[in-house]
């Protein structure tokens, strides 16, 4: 990891005790797990995958929960979190004390422009910073920091991830996103977010890339569109036809995914 994030984990330990990760979420801290996959709602449970694997829980909270995902030849660790960039950095920050070889952001993501269909499953191509929360992982000063930059993922890697994709036959998408820190209030600034022309909008990519960097492993976001404003496929009511494609991508591609990466 970067010093950066060392000093991180240092200072919140002043305040805070130790061994924060099997705390939160069971973690173990003599495990050196494959991957560390980081989801706002989405738990294995969720996305049945316990159906082929073994899941443990380790820990559920009112807000949070640990899992351990087990197979042939991988384990992985597995923090469910509540949605926004204040979530994403404090629960990633907590893990900074356990050993993982890469990190799998997933969640859903609304689609700014057509073209985009439920169940496609993207990934960033960059993610504009809308969060305030960022501000505190950029420059010297939280007084001089600068919202709405763009954050960039290790292209190389994600390349590759979109390779290993292709070649199990799922189209993983390159796509721009804004981070929102609300949902409620994005529908009054729509007109404003697009004007910086995104194709997505979600909540914590941006964070999850300027902390992988942090951490220096290799990382990646895969995100399943679940609505689209632009051509009026909702997030709720959606019709039978549509709900069994987000299905697919939800519950087929994404947890392949993981547990491909893991295995690499």
């Amino acid at each position: 990891m970067k010093p950066e994030l060392q000093r991180i984990v240092d200072n919140f330990h002043k305040y805070n005790s130790e061994h924060m990760a099997a705390q939160a979420f069971g973690l173990s801290e003599d495990i050196e797990y494959d991957a560390l996959v980081i989801a706002p709602s989405f738990t294995p449970y969720k996305l049945r995958m316990d159906a082929s694997y073994k899941v443990t829980t380790l820990k559920e909270g009112a807000y949070i929960a640990g899992y351990q995902v087990e197979g042939d030849g991988f384990t992985v660790a597995w923090i469910k979190i509540g949605s926004s960039a204040g979530n994403l950095v404090d629960h990633l920050a907590l893990c900074a004390e356990i050993k993982f070889r890469k990190m799998i952001f997933i969640g859903a993501v609304g689609a700014l422009k057509e073209g985009f269909n439920l169940g496609d499953i993207c990934t960033p191509s960059y993610s504009v910073s809308g969060s305030q929360t960022d501000v505190y992982l950029k420059g010297k000063s939280i007084r001089d920091a600068v919202t709405f930059e763009k954050v960039y993922p290790d292209e190389k890697y994600i390349d590759e991830v979109i390779k290993i994709g292709h070649d199990k036959g799922y189209d993983i998408r390159k796509a721009s996103v804004f981070c929102t820190p609300t949902v409620a209030l994005e529908y009054s600034r729509l007109d404003e977010i697009k004007e910086f022309d995104t194709d997505l909008i979600e909540m914590e990519t941006a964070s999850f890339y300027l902390m992988r960097e942090l951490f220096e492993i290799p990382g990646v976001a895969l995100l399943v569109v679940s609505d689209n404003s632009a051509s009026g496929a909702p997030l709720v009511g959606r019709s039978e036809e549509q709900q069994k494609v987000y299905d697919r991508g939800k519950m087929v591609m994404l947890p392949d995914m993981v547990i491909t990466l893991a295995r690499l």
